[in-house]
């Protein structure tokens, strides 16, 4: 089954939840929908492709809120082994370091633990998300100006996550028989971002042995 279908099986391990919800009067929700349907058809490449006649914009919150919701799952699945103690730096193996705050003028970024890295990174997405002035609630053919770079950060942050639970808790992932969830996430999501360009191929490079693998399986340059 899909990632979505079986949510179920980390709610005994999760300390994190799903946090954005959709209303489901809006037109978002049924592109979301529609997501979850062509995710359960299998094809992947197709799936990431915004459907035909709808807003390009809206396709990137709808992607955005999923993504969100599914690194909270796995990342809570993996939670309690995740610590100051066990990861004192967020990092996704040795040379790959990340602080808190990199790109914002007003401070200056800061070594914290993993845990905190993504404890910050969940309400700082949960509050560009909750915020109308960035996501509206309808998106029309005026898109908020802080829409792209908030998307862009979002897909580069959530990376980071998915980076380092590879890096440093790929035994548990795999204990709790969560390797195929994740392996299908992340491809997904790197293929989400490979077709529009939403992240840096440097910053790339701490899952470039999987990406490989990616390209190799779906026969793509």
């Amino acid at each position: 089954g899909t990632f979505a279908s079986t949510a179920g099986m980390f709610k005994q391990h999760n300390t994190f939840r799903p946090k954005k919800k959709y209303d489901k009067s809006t037109h978002t929700f049924t592109l979301h929908q529609l997501s979850k349907a062509t995710l359960n058809a299998g094809d992947l490449l197709k799936a990431v492709k915004v459907p035909p006649g709808e807003n390009s914009a809206e396709w990137f919150a709808v992607n955005a809120i999923d993504f969100f919701n599914q690194v909270n799952l796995l990342y809570g699945a993996i939670s309690d082994l995740c610590t100051p103690s066990t990861c004192p730096i967020m990092n996704a193996g040795p040379g790959f370091e990340y602080l808190w705050g990199e790109g914002k003028s007003s401070k200056k970024p800061e070594a914290v633990s993993a845990p905190d890295y993504v404890s910050r990174l969940m309400a700082w997405i949960q509050s560009q998300l909750d915020d109308s002035a960035i996501f509206p609630e309808a998106f029309s053919k005026d898109v908020p100006k802080a829409f792209v770079s908030s998307v862009k950060t979002i897909f580069k942050r959530l990376f980071r996550v998915y980076a380092h639970m590879f890096h440093a808790h790929l035994a548990k992932v795999r204990q709790l028989n969560l390797e195929a969830h994740f392996n299908t996430s992340f491809k997904h999501f790197y293929l989400f971002v490979r077709e529009y360009n939403l992240i840096d191929k440097k910053e790339l490079s701490p899952m470039l042995e999987v990406i490989n693998q990616i390209h190799l399986s779906l026969n793509i340059k």
